[in-house]
């Protein structure tokens, strides 16, 4: 039997680390994919990748419609189908924003980033769970509030998000449509929230993966049994109704995973489904707004969308 001695000072790490779970498994990654795992590229690579992978599998149902009846019961917005042009729109300025901003911006990290040092241990489960929750939670912050201003401020709507906006019925390949700075921001977001929690490269990669899945799945237009939302309860996690509500109502739902950041501050919209032959109601910005050109501050920013008048 292995005695620790208290007066080695790497006792705590080496016990840890004969107790996590995750351990083999990162030790395959690192002893097999060195170069690969430490590129400045990866982090790219494997979000470009999995996004793809993810839109891929929403795909058949976006395609299909009535015609698979089993999936289209599960439709939040039963009488609206994506079209050809709609998805040529969308491969066309994902691929744009990809070659412009992000391929160039990954290839330019060769030069002012040095390859990232591999640990040797791996985080437990606890670590693991605690670091991915953190960064939703703090991603989310972060977003809400930039979504909610550019959405209460005309300006920078129209500069900057009303794109995203060109789809009432939103589906998976919508997910990305974005402007060149709305996608930096959610990028430099992503990439920089774990290294200020001092998440392990193992929660990172998880939470990167987690997040551009949730957020597929929040744009496919469908709410499914498994769906995330069902996976905590109270509706604490907005999921696909949540934010398919914010495409039909605009000032409301600003949060991208979590519902409490909405029901805090009064942007909370309840959830419902489309039903057949219903046309749902579209509140734009054209006619609902919180501020005039001359009226913006942190209270309107903050305010309940009770509260919006009417443009002038």
């Amino acid at each position: 039997m292995e005695f620790i001695k208290l007066n080695d000072s790497d006792w705590l790490s080496r016990y840890y680390a004969r107790k996590s779970v995750l351990q083999p498994v990162w030790d395959h990654l690192r002893l097999n994919y060195t170069d690969l795992l430490r590129s400045p590229l990866f982090p790219v690579v494997f979000n470009v990748a999995f996004y793809l992978f993810c839109c891929l599998c929403y795909m058949p149902c976006n395609l299909l419609g009535k015609r698979w009846a089993f999936v289209h019961r599960y439709k939040i917005q039963k009488n609206t189908q994506p079209t050809r042009t709609n998805f040529a729109k969308c491969f066309w300025l994902t691929a744009y924003n990809h070659c412009v901003l992000i391929f160039p911006a990954g290839a330019a990290q060769w030069y002012w980033r040095p390859p990232i040092p591999l640990p040797e241990l791996a985080p437990n489960l606890g670590d693991l769970m605690m670091g991915v929750v953190g960064c939703l939670l703090l991603f989310d912050f972060q977003y809400f509030v930039w979504h909610m201003v550019h959405h209460k401020f005309r300006w920078l709507y129209k500069t900057f998000h009303a794109v995203h906006h060109e789809f009432m019925s939103p589906f998976s390949w919508s997910t990305q449509y974005l402007g060149c700075w709305e996608l930096f921001v959610v990028g430099a977001w992503t990439t920089i929230d774990p290294v200020l929690l001092q998440c392990h490269l193992l929660t990172t990669w998880i939470f990167m993966a987690f997040h551009v899945y949730t957020s597929v799945e929040q744009h496919c237009g469908y709410d499914f049994p498994w769906s995330t939302r069902h996976w905590l309860p109270l509706g604490l996690f907005g999921g696909s109704l949540h934010h398919d509500m914010h495409h039909q109502k605009p000032m409301s739902n600003f949060a991208p995973h979590f519902s409490h950041m909405d029901k805090l501050f009064g942007t909370f919209s309840e959830c419902v489904r489309i039903p057949e032959g219903e046309k749902p109601v579209q509140e734009t910005h054209a006619t609902v707004h919180s501020c005039d050109k001359s009226e913006f501050n942190l209270m309107q920013v903050f305010g309940k969308t009770g509260e919006e008048k009417k443009l002038a």
